[in-house]
């Protein structure tokens, strides 16, 4: 139904200038998008970012970096335990696989897209539409020589093409340390009062020169309570415009089955980081991301199981069905096809998940690329699976080619992970199961395709993808050998759920959204896609369980939090942070609380004020904002961000950073 309050997560080329206007007195400008727009960042890893200085400074989170920090780590230098600070140019370290992009132009493509698929049954429409939409691609880069994205929003109500500006010489600067970045660790997340410096710091360069970037955000003096909040990031995905139908297949099935896999994992992982030192440094940024989705996923589905929830849904569906009888259109009834999918989804869903998870990991990951390029790109880009197409190679070969460290004892887990689960999902008598284990338990079979592999290295890599369909078909690395035992099931599950599940979704949807637009216009927001998005809210506490939650928190409180826990982990403090309290100000504002609408894939994003200037860094919401996959409630959602000037406090006081304090807020 229509947006209220402060919910949405608006697209930056449709903003609500009405309720920006009517209710904080701010019309952004044209310019003022366009900035905002060419100032946001996107990561690879699935989180977003910020450019802040005129020498291509990007700014996000510490966990959206933590990946980089894990692969540049070595035995001896473990840069999540100590952070890190470049305090040269010449010392800034080179991440292995990272990318970047920034959103350029908006260009939409809907009618063509429809047109591709009109008067087509479900299966051939939504073939035909993917053909069309790899033809723009490619027809947007050759034109524009940037990287070119069609996006579904509204669930294949409309159809745009964004294209990118893709940077890939990326290096870390700063990062401080994970403990402080994660202060209170799974226990105060998604928690307030929160005390984390959540930040990490990165340079784009281009030609082995720092980038000179066209828009970049300044650095504010600070905020209060009240002002109001806006951020700019790339939310991940949402499920609000799903019918009743099709939010209880997510409640019911692919939620606690998503979440079963999770609680597996964790436990395991846990396991493995407590066998020795080395483990735990190469194992915990895993852990994290796992530990983390868990928790966020147990709060999906609480709110999911909140029959207010369920009801209110309900009957906004009902009013859009009665607004559709009214407009007396004799077509396939869309929510009966939406339901229909998800009976379909109920049969291979389950399956699907498992062959997926048995190709996990670094290694497997690899053969899987290697055995698809060489089966796709012998294909007209139109025809190959969507991750395939002409331009999504670049990013497709910069993963495959990534001198990232490989460790055959997390490799060995991971994989070992992947078949255990497989077996408890599919049964150990199913004849994949049978064949993929060739008569060993789930961890010998896995040592045995990792210590046999020969795909560690980047340069067999190259031979084999360069090679193409020949070599892939002619070797007999036992991992390669192994993912084909799995890519045709994998593949006949993919073709149902395209075919006979997506496709009937495209089509439902479609029609709904049509009516949401007739009925409502321009107040509805499309479902997050990881595309660039801005949200807002004012910067406010809220009320839980009858107490006043206070919006700011300061280096005070952080001390105090560790005190009251007696230092133990994970309240225990960094040692810098121990030593040198004495010479920051504890009264510096630290994290604070804003009504923004936010998900998962906002993290790192900026948040800024009227100005365009930054304010914070989003890094978290509250434990109500758990179920904002789903639906936003302004009473309690909160996004919890960085303050600005902790930032700049902690580098001046605390890490010796005064130059990049300097380039951040314009002061050398």
């Amino acid at each position: 139904m229509p947006a209220a309050a402060d919910e949405g997560m608006w697209l930056v080329n449709k903003p609500p200038l009405g309720t920006l206007q009517s209710k904080y007195g701010f019309a952004p400008t044209a310019d003022f998008m366009e900035h905002m727009q060419k100032s946001a960042v996107r990561f690879n890893t699935g989180g977003s970012g910020s450019l802040v200085s005129a020498d291509g400074l990007v700014m996000t989170n510490h966990h959206v970096g933590s990946d980089m920090l894990a692969k540049l780590s070595t035995p001896e230098r473990d840069l999540l335990e100590t952070g890190f600070y470049a305090k040269d140019r010449n010392k800034e370290l080179k991440c292995p696989d990272l990318e970047l992009n920034v959103l350029w132009t908006i260009e939409d493509v809907t009618d063509r897209v429809k047109a591709a698929g009109a008067n087509l049954d479900p299966a051939a429409a939504n073939t035909a539409r993917r053909k069309m939409m790899a033809t723009i691609e490619q027809e947007g880069k050759d034109k524009s020589s940037l990287d070119c994205q069609v996006v579904t929003l509204y669930q294949g109500g409309q159809y745009q093409m964004y294209s990118y500006k893709r940077f890939t010489d990326v290096r870390l600067v700063f990062a401080p340390e994970q403990q402080i970045a994660f202060f209170g660790g799974d226990a105060d997340n998604f928690e307030f009062p929160r005390f984390n410096l959540d930040c990490c710091f990165f340079r784009i360069y281009e030609n082995d020169k720092a980038l000179k970037p066209q828009h970049f955000l300044a650095w504010s003096g600070g905020s209060k309570e009240g002002d109001l909040a806006l951020v700019f990031g790339h939310p991940g995905r949402t499920s609000r415009q799903y019918t009743t139908d099709h939010l209880k297949f997510v409640r019911d099935f692919s939620t606690p089955q998503r979440l079963l896999s999770m609680m597996m994992r964790e436990v395991q992982l846990q396991t493995f980081n407590g066998r020795s030192e080395e483990q735990e440094r190469i194992g915990k940024d895993d852990l994290f991301g796992v530990a983390n989705g868990r928790k966020s996923m147990t709060g999906q589905i609480a709110g999911l199981l909140d029959p207010a929830l369920m009801a209110k849904k309900s009957e906004d569906e009902a009013k859009l069905k009665a607004f559709a009888s009214s407009k007396s259109v004799s077509a396939e009834d869309p929510w009966a096809m939406i339901a229909a999918a998800q009976e379909i989804n109920k049969t291979m869903m389950v399956r699907r998940g498992a062959v997926q998870g048995a190709m996990g990991g670094e290694l497997a990951g690899s053969a899987l690329t290697l055995v698809r390029l060489a089966d796709e790109l012998p294909k007209p880009s139109t025809e190959r699976l969507r991750e395939y197409r002409e331009t999504a190679l670049p990013s497709v070969y910069l993963n495959l080619y990534s001198d990232a460290p490989i460790y055959d004892v997390m490799e060995t887990d991971r994989t070992a992970s992947g078949l255990q689960y497989m077996a408890m999902m599919l049964g150990a008598d199913d004849p994949l199961v049978v064949s993929v284990l060739g008569g060993k338990s789930p961890r010998d079979r896995a040592a045995e395709l990792v210590s046999g592999t020969a795909l560690k290295s980047v340069a067999e890599r190259k031979r084999l993808s360069e090679g193409g369909i020949e070599a892939v078909s002619a070797s007999n690395d036992p991992m390669i050998q192994y993912v084909k035992l799995l890519d045709g099931e994998s593949r006949r599950l993919r073709k149902i759920a395209e075919d006979e599940v997506e496709a009937k979704e495209r089509q439902g949807y479609a029609a709904i959204a049509a009516l949401k637009f007739e009925a409502f216009g321009d107040s509805v927001y499309p479902d997050a896609t990881f595309t660039l998005r801005m949200s807002f809210g004012p910067i406010t506490g809220l009320t839980e369980d009858g107490k006043k939650v206070e919006p700011y928190t300061n280096f005070a409180g952080l001390y105090e939090r560790s005190t009251d826990r007696n230092g133990r982990p994970p309240f225990d403090l960094p040692k810098r942070w121990a030593d040198k309290k004495g010479k920051i100000d504890l009264k510096t504002p630290f994290n604070f609380l804003c009504s923004a609408d936010i998900i998962g894939g906002n993290s790192g994003s900026p948040v800024v004020n009227t100005k365009g200037e930054v304010i914070g860094l989003i890094f978290d919401g509250n434990i109500h904002s758990l179920v904002g996959n789903f639906v936003y409630d302004e009473r309690m959602n909160r996004a919890v961000a960085v303050d600005s000037r902790a930032i700049i406090e902690a580098m001046r006081k605390l890490y010796d950073a005064k130059d990049l304090a300097a380039e951040i807020v314009g002061k050398k």
